[in-house]
């Protein structure tokens, strides 16, 4: 089988742009990462495993996420021919979706950002000028940097950081689940930010988030959940969620027993207060829930000449930390700095290492201040 060789195109003005990057993964930190690349002058091929529009995410969540922020990543001075403005997103927490999807917009308006779905990568190299990825269809795309922001279980990390490739289960998972204000009974009015409740050995995350039209009016939104459970762990490994030490895939609805269903539905009746409580078995009723096990990951090292990690290929933390985000948004925003900077006189591993020394104290950190919580936690349910 022969191996079609892609050199990624250098577009636009050649005295503005500079430089080509590959990144793998289209998730929020591969979105902001090209965005980021993008501003700074480098041309960007994403390659991202699965489609353009991701499933939906039923419950999950991000706080400090504001209008603001956003518009500093995905701000432009270009944009192609025939696009919209984008849309905003209202004050509050924010669903994963609704950012994802206002991500989404900003790169599919920069001509300088090529995403290409269905697109499995199989390994990366590089050498001395260039770096580049194969495909599971042995397409090679070429550049002078490849970014792995392809997520907790990263192909990229496996030639980073070959001695520990893989992020680690945590010891448990979260419950999440999404109903629509309007369905529950409950007249209690919902908090304007997250409400944190602990219950038996079980913590609960409870948001508003706005409706699907994106509506903060009472009434028309939406009401988000995250169950912290330690006590499923069996039911991770019997279905392959977990294999050995490694979170694999979440469980959908089909994956879940009745029994289960049953037992959840009992516990939230005498654990949780309305509206949490209808929110939970509403959900529940519909069969709407999904349980995603934890993984954590505290790096030893961001890069590997012209290979580098940024978001949760290079860091995974705990989602009670409520960091990911930023974080995700601090690598993109440094990395493009850095890949900017091997454009002129600086070597690339050389910049790439300034990356590294600006942002691995701080995320080693991150994880490991989470993994207070996640011992302590999935100890108590032993």
């Amino acid at each position: 089988m022969t191996t079609a060789m892609r050199d990624v195109p250098r577009s636009g003005n050649r005295n503005e742009r500079q430089g080509a990057a590959i990144v793998v993964g289209a998730s929020l930190a591969g979105l902001m990462t090209a965005l980021a690349l993008s501003h700074a002058g480098v041309d960007v091929t994403m390659l991202e495993r699965s489609a353009a529009a991701p499933r939906a995410r039923k419950g999950a969540a991000l706080g400090g996420v504001s209008e603001g922020l956003l518009s500093r990543i995905t701000r432009s001075r270009h944009s192609r021919a025939g696009s919209t403005p984008l849309s905003s997103v209202a004050p509050g927490v924010q669903s994963w979706m609704a950012v994802h999807a206002r991500l989404r917009e900003a790169v599919g308006a920069d001509p300088y950002i090529e995403l290409r779905p269905h697109t499995l990568v199989r390994s990366v190299d590089q050498d001395a000028d260039s770096a580049w990825v194969i495909t599971s269809d042995q397409q090679t795309f070429r550049g002078d940097v490849v970014i792995g922001a392809d997520g907790h279980r990263s192909v990229v990390r496996a030639s980073v950081a070959p001695d520990k490739p893989d992020a680690t289960f945590a010891g448990y998972l979260i419950w999440l689940g999404l109903t629509n204000e309007s369905s529950l009974a409950s007249s209690r009015r919902l908090p304007r930010d997250v409400d944190i409740l602990s219950g038996d050995e079980d913590y609960l995350l409870g948001y508003p988030l706005p409706g699907p039209d994106g509506s903060v009016t009472p009434g028309s939104r939406q009401v988000g959940w995250a169950w912290y459970d330690a006590n499923h762990n069996d039911l991770l490994r019997e279905t392959g969620s977990v294999v050995g030490n490694v979170v694999h895939r979440s469980l959908t609805s089909a994956d879940i027993p009745e029994a289960t269903f049953r037992e959840l539905a009992d516990k939230a009746k005498n654990l949780w207060p309305s509206p949490w409580r209808e929110a939970i078995l509403d959900c529940i009723e519909r069969r709407a829930v999904i349980g995603t096990p934890i993984a954590e990951y505290v790096p030893d090292k961001l890069v590997n000449g012209r290979l580098a990690l940024v978001g949760d290929a290079a860091h995974v933390p705990t989602p009670m930390t409520g960091s990911g985000f930023s974080a995700s948004l601090h690598d993109a925003e440094s990395i493009a700095a850095a890949v900017s900077e091997a454009m002129g006189a600086t070597p690339m591993a050389q910049a790439l290492r300034g990356y590294e020394r600006e942002r691995l104290h701080s995320v080693r950190s991150m994880v490991q201040s989470g993994q207070q919580f996640s011992r302590s936690f999935a100890s108590a349910a032993a």
